[in-house]
């Protein structure tokens, strides 16, 4: 039997307070007991007010709910549905309330993050794995991507928090940095500096053909990068790859160098490519965490407390 409510004063919408959620709280008790005394002395109000919010409520139904008599009252057959679908009701009422109140801790809600391409593990993947076993609740959405458009994706607003490689200069995001690795310089093995366990000088890798990823993914770290390994000139790109992987195939089928940043270059052991360190200073690259300015997610205040705290 269909439930229609009559309108009214009685409107599930009315009053103040909740007071609509707090009929059906009171009816769900009333449902469970089938006594007013024992459902009022449980819900710790006076029997003669539970038997006006219930009658209220019947009222807003339009349909009685109860059969009363001496010795109690019995639910009718549609007070039985009702309460069925009050305790459903309450029930995502207060799942909820939960969500809402973890969600404003921190604890809960989601984070949509992206890792850059050229660095994973180490610091970065112990910062996250950190940040889950703290936030269970919170889900954290990951996608991977280049610094240029993790950057656009937090202006957009389609991202929450993103890994790059500053320096990011625009003015509506906060970047700190995670971990400063050291930048290599990945040779062909049968190339002359190849061989020997001493440092490399810049002045060696002068007028080198290099291959390195388009500026355009990340102009920051692709301006220091030539800056520390080439500060007098001398730099020559014969080619362009999309990633460090693929860089260093390059290196590997060429005489061709390549500056890639360590933690990436050793991670991926590409047959055919020898591993040089340069002579001090030596030359290195950050990984940055970013985040729009003045963010109300509550899950990025967390992971930058967590950065921040080491």
């Amino acid at each position: 039997m269909a439930v229609t409510p009559t309108g009214g004063a009685d409107r599930p919408d009315a009053g103040r307070g909740g007071g609509d959620l707090r009929r059906w709280r009171y009816f769900v008790v009333l449902a469970e007991e089938l006594h007013f005394t024992r459902a009022a002395a449980r819900l710790r109000i006076a029997q003669p007010a539970l038997s006006q919010q219930i009658r209220a409520l019947e009222r807003q139904l339009g349909v009685p709910l109860l059969r009363r008599d001496s010795h109690g009252c019995a639910l009718t057959e549609v007070g039985e549905q009702v309460a069925a679908e009050a305790r459903r009701l309450l029930a995502e009422v207060d799942a909820a309330t939960t969500r809402i109140r973890d969600l404003v801790r921190g604890r809960g809600g989601r984070l949509r993050l992206a890792y850059t391409r050229s660095a994973r593990g180490g610091r970065v993947d112990a910062l996250i794995a950190h940040f889950r076993a703290e936030n269970p609740e919170v889900e954290v959405v990951a996608e991977t991507g280049w610094t240029a458009p993790n950057v656009a994706g937090l202006l957009a607003g389609r991202l929450d928090a993103a890994f790059v490689r500053p320096p990011v200069p625009e003015p509506g995001l906060t970047c700190r940095i995670v971990d400063t690795e050291e930048l290599l310089l990945a040779v062909p093995a049968g190339h002359p500096l190849a061989t020997g366990r001493r440092r490399l000088d810049r002045a060696e890798v002068v007028d080198l053909l290099a291959v390195m990823w388009p500026r355009e993914n990340g102009p920051g770290m692709f301006d220091r990068t030539i800056a520390q390994i080439w500060p007098g000139g001398g730099f020559r790109l014969v080619r362009q790859e999309p990633d460090d992987e693929q860089l260093l195939r390059a290196v590997a089928e060429g005489d061709m160098v390549a500056a890639v940043p360590a933690g990436r270059a050793r991670a991926l052991t590409v047959p055919g490519v020898r591993l040089r360190r340069f002579t001090a200073p030596t030359p290195t690259v950050d990984i940055g965490l970013a985040w729009r300015r003045g963010t109300t997610n509550p899950a990025v205040r967390r992971l930058a407390a967590l950065l921040a705290a080491g």
